[in-house]
C-alpha cells in the first residue's frame, strides 16, 4: 500500500446476494436475477456510497448439479447477460466503474474489443473487463465442445486474446476522427492502424470499427490464483480479485504478485488488489449474529453439500460421511485452484467436520466472511489494508439490498470517519478514480501522467 492511500471499495452483485439461501431470506428480491428496477437500486446504492465498481461475475452456462440441489439455487440460474445489464446501468449512473466477465474461451478478440470499448464511450469512460478463461465442461457443450481446454492452454489463449484486444484498442490515433464538414474529411488516414495479427489461436486483421476508448483501454480485472493465473494477472490485470479466507496468506500473495508486477516492468502500486469479503452488519454484535443464524437456517443440506463440492472442484462428496472429516481429495485439471485451497487449509486450520466446512462455504463460496457491528467490519479491512494483505475489497453481500444497504450507511462512513476511505469521486473515469494513468498507444500515442 502506498504511503497515504486509501482503500478501493469495489461492490460483487449476485443478484439476490453471495449467499447461498439469499434469495429465501425475508426482504429480498427473488427473482432479482431478471429484475432491471432492482439492479438500478443496488448500482446507485454503489455510487451513493462512492464505490470505486460494480462488478458482474458470468458463466455461459447452467451448471451441472444434482437436480435437488441445482433446483434450490438462485445462483447463476437466471440471469440478464452481464454486458447488456452494465451497458444499461450506464446510464442510470455517472462515475462509478462498470466491470463484467467475459471468457476467453468461448469469445473471439474482436467482439470483446467492441463491445468493451462501445461501453466506454456508452458510460464516458467507465468499462472494465472481468477476465476470465471458463473452466467448466458444461460450458464447452455450448459451444461444440464435449471438454473444455486444459488449464494450461486455457491460459496461452487468454495472453493472446488479451494482447489482440488491446492492440484493436489501438486501432485508432485520440485525434484521427476530425469530421472536418467543410473538407469532407472524415477521419485522418494517418490515425488509422490495421492489426494485422497472426497467432497461435487468433488471426485478427482489424482495424475495429469503433474509436479508441475513452479511458484508452478499459480497466483490466482478473482473479488469477493458480500459477498460470498469477502470471498472468502480473503481466495483464490492474485489479486482481482474490478469495482468501486467512490474512496471512492474504499477505503472502499480496508480496509475491506485486513482486511479480514488477518483473513484467510494470509498477505495483498500478495493480490494486482486492479481496473479496462479505460483511452480515448489525448494531451490536448479536444483531449481526442473529441475522448470520437466520440465513444459515434457510441451507438445505444438499445444497451444502453441492456447494463444497463446486468449490473443492466438482468433486463428489455423496460418498462420504457429512459428518466426518475432510478427506484428501483428487485434483481436477480445469477445477478453480484457490477456492479449493483455501478451503482445505480452513478445514485442517480448524478441524472442521464436511459439514461444518460446507456450511462455512455457504456464506460467499470460500471468500472472508465478517459477521459484527459497522465499527468491527471497519477493523477486519483495516487491519487487511493496512498490514500488506489488500488495496482493497470487493464486497459481497450476502443478500440484497439489505446487507448492501447497511454496508454503504454503516461501514462506509466508518471507514470515512478513519481516513481509510474517500468521500468524494475524484475524477469521471474509472481509471481517474482508481489512480491509474490512461495507457498510450502502441502507435505513439504517450500515456496520460497521473
Amino acid at each position: 500500500m502506498p504511503r497515504g492511500e486509501q482503500m478501493k471499495l469495489g461492490v460483487f452483485f449476485h443478484p439476490t446476494g453471495h449467499h447461498v439461501a439469499s434469495w429465501r431470506y425475508p426482504g429480498v428480491q427473488a427473482d432479482a436475477g431478471i429484475n432491471f428496477a432492482h439492479q438500478v437500486e443496488i448500482a446507485q446504492t454503489a455510487e451513493r456510497g462512492k464505490l470505486h465498481m460494480i462488478f458482474f461475475a458470468d458463466g455461459v452456462g447452467v451448471r451441472e448439479a444434482r437436480m435437488e440441489a441445482l433446483s434450490r439455487s438462485a445462483q447463476y440460474i437466471a440471469n440478464f447477460e452481464p454486458l447488456m445489464l452494465i451497458a444499461a446501468l450506464a446510464a442510470v449512473t455517472e462515475r462509478i466503474g462498470l466491470v463484467c466477465t467475459a471468457s476467453t474461451s468461448y469469445n473471439e478478440p474482436y467482439h470483446i474489443a467492441r463491445k468493451f470499448a462501445s461501453l466506454d464511450h456508452l458510460s464516458g469512460g467507465r468499462a472494465g473487463w472481468n477476465v476470465v478463461t471458463s473452466g467448466e465442461d458444461s460450458e464447452a457443450r455450448n459451444f461444440g465442445r464435449e471438454l473444455h481446454y486444459g488449464h494450461a492452454e486455457r491460459y496461452q489463449r487468454a495472453r493472446e486474446f488479451v494482447g489482440v484486444v488491446k492492440g484493436l484498442w489501438d486501432s485508432w490515433d485520440d485525434d484521427a476522427f476530425i469530421r472536418d464538414t467543410a473538407s469532407g474529411v472524415f477521419f485522418d488516414p494517418e490515425g488509422m492502424h490495421t492489426l494485422d495479427h497472426h497467432g497461435k489461436y487468433f488471426s485478427v486483421r482489424g482495424p475495429l470499427n469503433v474509436p479508441r476508448p475513452p479511458q484508452g483501454h478499459p480497466v483490466i480485472v482478473q482473479a488469477g490464483a493458480s500459477e498460470d493465473g498469477r502470471a498472468f494477472a502480473a503481466e495483464h490485470a490492474e485489479i486482481i480479485f482474490t478469495n482468501h479466507i486467512l490474512v496471512d496468506n492474504a499477505r503472502k500473495y499480496y508480496a509475491e504478485v506485486k513482486a511479480r508486477v514488477a518483473g513484467f516492468g510494470r509498477a505495483p502500486d498500478h495493480v490494486k488488489i482486492m479481496p473479496g469479503v462479505s460483511a452480515t452488519i448489525g448494531a451490536t454484535e448479536a444483531e449481526a449474529k442473529a441475522k448470520h443464524e437466520k440465513l444459515q437456517a434457510l441451507v438445505h443440506p444438499v445444497v451444502a453439500r453441492e456447494m463444497l463440492s463446486t468449490a473443492l472442484g466438482r468433486i463428489d462428496l455423496s460418498g462420504y460421511d457429512f459428518d466426518g472429516p475432510l478427506p484428501d481429495l483428487p485434483m481436477r485439471e480445469n477445477a478453480g485452484r484457490s477456492t479449493r485451497e483455501n478451503l482445505i487449509d480452513l478445514a485442517r486450520r480448524e478441524n472442521l467436520t464436511i459439514r461444518q466446512l460446507a456450511m462455512r462455504a455457504t456464506d460467499a463460496r470460500g471468500k472472508s466472511v465478517v459477521v459484527g457491528t459497522p465499527a468491527q467490519v471497519a477493523d477486519h479491512l483495516e487491519e487487511w489494508f493496512t498490514t500488506g494483505a489488500a488495496d482493497g475489497f470487493n464486497v459481497m453481500p450476502p443478500y440484497l439490498p439489505g446487507a448492501f444497504d447497511d454496508f454503504v450507511n454503516l461501514v462506509v462512513p466508518e471507514l470515512q470517519r478513519r481516513g481509510l476511505f474517500r468521500t468524494e469521486y475524484e475524477g469521471k473515469t474509472f481509471r481517474e478514480n482508481l489512480g491509474l494513468a490512461r495507457p498510450g498507444s502502441r502507435y505513439g500515442t504517450p500515456a496520460a501522467a497521473e
